[in-house]
Order: C-alpha cells, then structure tokens, then sequence
C-alpha cells in the first residue's frame, strides 16, 4: 500500500518495481485532410506515489482509446501525498490522484480532498474496500502490512520462527525485529493500527513497551527496514524479523523456486490504496476516465509484477509465483476510517512518548 501499503511509498514495490513513469505523453491523431486535425488531447494531470510503475504500452493504449494524456507527478509516500493534497486543496496540484491509503484516507475525506465519482468499473470488485458513501474515493489496491522473517536464519540458527504478534515480545526473539516508525512510514503506521485492534486501547502501549524491552529497532522508513537492517536477501542486515508486506516474499524468490523469506499472515493489517478525482479539477469528465483505467483489467493485470500489489478487481490473476510464495492474505486485522481518523493523531502522540521519550 502505498509505505504507502509505501504501500508510501519506501514500500518494497518501490525498490524493485521494474518501470518507473515520468510525464506520460500520447500523439495526437490526424483525422479528416490534410488542413483538419482533430483536437489535442485532454490532459489530465495524475498525482501519485513515488512507487508508480506502469508498462508504457498500457498507457498509450488507454490513452489512444480515450483522446486523454496523463501527466504522471510523483510526491512521495501515501503521507506526502496527502499532506500536499491537503495543503493544496484550494487550488489542486493535479486531477487525479492515486495512492492515499487506508491509514490517512478518512483524513483526506475529512479535508474535503475529493469530489464524488461512482466509475462503472467499481463494482467489478473494488466496492468491497469502499470507505466513502459519497463513493469520493475507488480502491485500486490492496497491499497487507505483515511481519516477515528471514526462513533461512531460523532454520541455521535452530531458533523456532514466530507466528503471530504475541510471539515478538518473547526473550527468544530478543533484538531480532526491526520495524518502521509509525510517525514517519505508512507501514509504521499500519503496523501499530494493527496492535491497536489487537490488544485495544487498554492494552496497545503495554504491548509496544514489552517490544521495547525485547530490544525491537525503530527506524525511520521501510527501506531502511528492509534494504540496511533485514538479514532476508535483499537485506544487508542482522536483523531476521522485519515489518515489511504480504507480497515481500515474491521478491525474494530463489534459483530453486522458492522464497527465501516468508510474511506471517496472522499480523497482517490490511492497506487499501485508493484513487480519486480531486475536487475542483477542470477536467472532471477526463479524470473520471483516469480512474476508470486505474480500475480496469488492463492495468489491474500490471500491478503485481510492477508495484507489487494485489489488484482489487475480481477475475484478475495473480502471477503463479505469487500463488505460491506470496498468496494475498484471507483476513486481515483492520480499523474503521472513522476510529483512526478521530484517533490517529493522539496513538502517533503517545507512542513517541513511550518509545522515544
């Protein structure tokens, strides 16, 4: 979603997606003779994650198809992004924008972000990750924040790998974990929203403290997480157990076939990424087109193997090494918008205090 789950987004399809999409531009097409030309194309300027990656061919075939260009700007994670749509909603940075999260998506509604858009798309799946009556906002993507550990470190060190959340607090895994800041990483934040609905507002903070003192590593993003304190193969650390996502393991697959790291599917909070029109856009009609393309199969098919996230359209297959290595979670641990919107502030707040302080 994404780190944003980012992924946003310093999530993991950030460091390994294969394409990354600057302005994204289409020729227009000449109709008519040689003095009548068809009119230029609309553009329709589309804000997102840094994690953005999209076959070029599947662009320009919407946008053939459509007579829209997209103007692809990049801003950072899902935190970023809202922040500046939040910032800027009085007079809009773009049209569109695709990448805020399920951890910071009330906020963006509260603000008044968004205008409605119902794309005919929606009901082909995405409607079952809806957060907004006013239908402001369409999920293109689901990336579960899971903890995900080193298999191979487990099996040379003769230690039992962990399961689930209770099992990090104990002394075996002493100094093994290393996890995002909540304050600074989507995934963070994803992580301790996951704590909260599993140990409630009573007992979250004594959960953190027991990590604490179990020596788990707080850094500030998930690259730094993943890429400098991870003992998995894309990591450069010691650290065997890392919060990364469901689909890491993908990533991680060796010359056997197999990955080499595994996401624990029981600490998984789901992260949803949505798209919408922005509020006050020129071109409503156009980027309502936009997001009908971000909920079609064409682009829903690129997701996995680009930004390495599940689609949310139903019917669209998952690559089969994702089948097997990185399988989307069944359930996953969740919040409603409303609660973290009216508490996440306040959870942010505290857990610096107990874990900074």
């Amino acid at each position: 979603m994404g780190q944003g789950p980012g992924h946003v987004s310093t999530s993991l399809r950030a460091a390994i997606a294969l394409l990354s999409a600057g302005a994204l531009t289409a020729g227009c097409t000449v109709i008519g003779t040689e003095d009548e030309s068809a009119d230029e194309p609309v553009t329709v300027t589309l804000v997102t994650h840094q994690s953005w990656a999209v076959p070029q061919e599947v662009v320009d075939a919407f946008e053939q198809r459509a007579g829209v260009r997209i103007e692809v700007r990049k801003e950072g994670d899902a935190g970023e992004l809202t922040n500046k749509l939040v910032l800027t909603k009085d007079n809009p940075i773009a049209d569109v924008a695709y990448g805020i999260d399920s951890t910071f998506a009330s906020r963006a509604l509260s603000e008044g972000v968004f205008q409605p858009y119902t794309s005919p798309e929606a009901d082909r799946g995405p409607q079952r990750y809806a957060v907004d009556r006013e239908q402001r906002l369409s999920a293109v993507d689901v990336g579960d924040v899971c903890v995900n550990i080193d298999s191979e470190w487990f099996a040379e060190n003769d230690v039992p790998e962990p399961t689930g959340l209770d099992d990090l607090t104990d002394p075996i895994y002493e100094d093994l974990f290393v996890v995002p800041s909540p304050a600074t990483s989507s995934p963070g934040l994803a992580f301790l929203f996951a704590t909260v609905s599993e140990y409630g507002e009573d007992g979250w903070t004594d959960y953190w403290g027991d990590l604490k003192d179990n020596g788990v590593k707080v850094v500030s993003g998930w690259t730094e997480a993943y890429t400098q304190e991870f003992s998995g193969s894309s990591g450069e650390g010691e650290r065997p157990i890392v919060l990364s996502y469901a689909s890491s393991p993908a990533a991680e697959i060796g010359q056997d076939g197999k990955p080499r790291t595994k996401a624990l599917l029981d600490t998984c909070y789901r992260q949803v990424e949505y798209a919408g029109v922005l509020a006050g856009t020129e071109h409503p009609d156009e980027a309502g087109k936009v997001i009908d393309f971000l909920l079609s199969p064409e682009f829903q098919s690129t997701l996995p193997e680009n930004m390495y996230v599940y689609p949310t359209r139903e019917g669209v297959p998952l690559p089969e090494e994702w089948e097997r290595a990185a399988p989307m979670p069944r359930e996953s641990i969740s919040l409603p918008g409303e609660q973290v919107q009216e508490n996440r502030e306040r959870w942010i707040s505290e857990w610096r205090e107990l874990l900074e302080g």
